[in-house]
């Protein structure tokens, strides 16, 4: 693990870190995430009954709409011109998590050749997806957790490759 923080300063200010002498390299970043829900809203969303319309359509293009704004949204992000963004929606049904919640599990990939990661491109279409759910199914499931938000692999730059389940790894 760093003990550095490369988004402060020697005198402690926030920063956005100058990348300008990195090389471009090819970069991609895969994260998740799990929207629980009533087993209710669940049949609804896979039967294509909710109310606002298709809600995994929606919840795809608006996660793909999230990881383009990345840097909008959190103050230290470069701006990136990203070459990939693929949001990926799995219905979860009982008994397939230890949890026993059902829901609607979410990956989101992005990629990049750029001189930063894109990591945090992964993680907001990870979270504004399950947030569009969120708020498409409200009216019915006010109730709805999400969770599981997290990073599962990253690869390229001087850092190479990162996975969630590798045990060597160093950050």
């Amino acid at each position: 693990m760093s003990d550095q923080l490369t988004h402060i300063d020697e005198k402690g200010d926030v920063r956005m870190v100058d990348v300008s002498s990195k090389p471009d390299t090819e970069r991609i970043a895969i994260a998740e995430g799990f929207i629980a829900m009533h087993q209710e809203t669940l049949d609804l969303i896979v039967g294509g009954q909710a109310a606002k319309g298709d809600v995994l359509a929606c919840a795809r293009v608006a996660g793909v709409m999230g990881a383009k704004q990345t840097s909008s949204l959190i103050p230290m992000c470069h701006p990136l011109n990203i070459t990939k963004a693929k949001i990926e929606l799995r219905a979860v049904e009982a008994g397939e998590r230890a949890d026993g919640k059902v829901g609607i599990h979410v990956l989101s990939t992005c990629g990049v050749t750029g001189k930063t990661g894109i990591e945090m491109e992964a993680l907001t279409g990870a979270s504004i997806a399950c947030l569009t759910i969120y708020d498409m199914c409200k009216a019915v499931d006010r109730g709805m957790e999400i969770m599981d938000i997290r990073l599962l692999k990253k690869d390229g730059g001087k850092s190479g490759l990162w996975m969630r389940d590798n045990e060597r790894n160093e950050d």
